[in-house]
């Protein structure tokens, strides 16, 4: 950010890196939210909003994009060449949905939609269901257990793996793959960081290919093949490149929403006695689902899972009295817009029947989450087999306020030890 955005607004800072913020954010978002809702972070080299109306309004400003590089070249942005120990990941990152701006999203995600359908994911509830009966089977008398590890982590990798159609044998790797190309998005990786995400995209994607060679010589009922086989009117289809960087966007994007918001979720409510009992009552009922979606809503609004997002300038604007040129970024704190009273009453309270309830975890406009709808009926479907198989369900401390990965940009529990029975 240059100095005459910066002097224009007053400056805080999110201290990103530290444990304490990470694991309660919530206090310092209030105060910022009240006394300083937009201001220049110069450790993270951005503008700050936390205010919903603010976040809003912008996810919808078509000024603001996910890239600027289909409009200038580097040099145009002042920005520094790109980083060649990167370069497989930030090829990855630049061709699929989320990095990408019309007309480009707009083809690919006409594209992927026409195959990634609200229909294919309801489809996956009889099977998501049976996934998490064999997970709770081995539960119910494990005693003391890590709900991140044993429970939160493996549906989702589960789901994505039997969706995409990837062998039992390499569904292994998934997980790990997804850990270690999140991590770029964090403000300031490691080199080792980088190193380990550039292995994971070049070898989930030498998987992809091999996958998708394969589905053109012999479909499945699977998403790849249905990417594979997809076309428009006009006749055009995914590339081979697209189609394996849409897959591994579908892998991290709601692989890691999804973990982390059912682990922080199953916190917020075992630290709240009540209110896990009221879910525990609705759980044995055959049409308890929508009351669970509701809550699942409510969750993610609560102790957001992406707390941070960012947006690129694609013109020259003033943005709060700050005169902003492309390049310049602009940080959207998610995670304090769902605390804003503005927008929601007694926000600071869980209230697992809230209606409406608009969250901004899945974010607005033309980059809204295409995975929103599989993220939601997984953590629906996962709570609320929890609290028909183990009612009982307790916190292994009730002082535990959770033990974090580290990361903010992407915050989940690197744990969570409970005990059944």
């Amino acid at each position: 950010m240059r100095d005459p955005a910066a002097a224009a607004l007053p400056t805080a800072t999110l201290p990103v890196g530290d444990p304490t913020f990470v694991r309660n954010p919530y206090p310092l978002l209030a105060d910022l939210r009240a006394h300083t809702p937009v201001f220049h972070d110069p450790g993270l080299n951005r503008v700050v909003l936390t205010r919903h109306a603010d976040i809003a309004a912008l996810l919808r400003d078509r000024r603001f994009g996910r890239s600027a590089l289909h409009r200038y070249s580097r040099d145009e942005l002042g920005w520094p060449p790109p980083d060649p120990r990167q370069a497989t990941f930030d090829a990855f990152n630049s061709n699929h949905l989320l990095d990408s701006e019309p007309p480009k999203h707009t083809r690919l995600r006409s594209l992927v939609g026409l195959a990634f359908t609200p229909r294919r994911v309801e489809a996956l509830q009889a099977r998501i269901k049976a996934i998490l009966g064999a997970q709770l089977a081995g539960l119910r008398d494990a005693g003391a257990f890590d709900l991140v590890g044993a429970y939160a982590e493996p549906l989702p990798v589960t789901v994505i793996a039997e969706l995409l159609g990837v062998p039992d044998a390499e569904r292994h790797q998934l997980r790990p793959w997804s850990a270690a190309i999140v991590k770029l998005y964090e403000p300031s990786p490691t080199p080792q960081d980088q190193d380990a995400a550039e292995d994971a995209v070049r070898d989930f994607s030498a998987l992809l290919r091999d996958l998708g060679a394969a589905r053109r010589r012999d479909p499945k009922d699977d998403l790849i093949t249905a990417l594979v086989q997809v076309q428009d009117e006009g006749g055009d289809r995914l590339s081979e490149q697209e189609l394996v960087d849409t897959c591994i966007l579908l892998l991290n994007a709601g692989h890691e929403a999804s973990v982390n918001g059912l682990s922080a979720g199953v916190l917020a409510l075992l630290r709240r006695p009540a209110h896990w009992q009221a879910l525990v009552d609705a759980a044995p009922s055959a049409d308890s689902l929508p009351a669970f979606r509701t809550a699942a809503e409510e969750l993610l609004r609560f102790d957001t899972p992406l707390p941070m997002f960012e947006r690129i300038v694609l013109e020259p604007l003033s943005l709060h009295g700050a005169e902003l040129r492309p390049g310049d970024r602009v940080a959207l704190l998610y995670a304090s817009g769902n605390r804003d009273a503005a927008a929601f009453d007694r926000p600071d309270e869980l209230r697992l029947d809230r209606q409406p309830n608009p969250h901004l975890t899945f974010g607005l406009g033309i980059h809204y989450c295409l995975g929103a709808p599989l993220a939601r009926l997984e953590l629906a479907l996962s709570l609320r087999a929890l609290c028909r198989a183990l009612p009982d369900l307790r916190l292994a401390d009730p002082d535990e306020l959770g033990q974090y990965t580290g990361g903010f940009v992407i915050r989940g529990l690197a744990r969570l030890d409970v005990v059944a029975g």
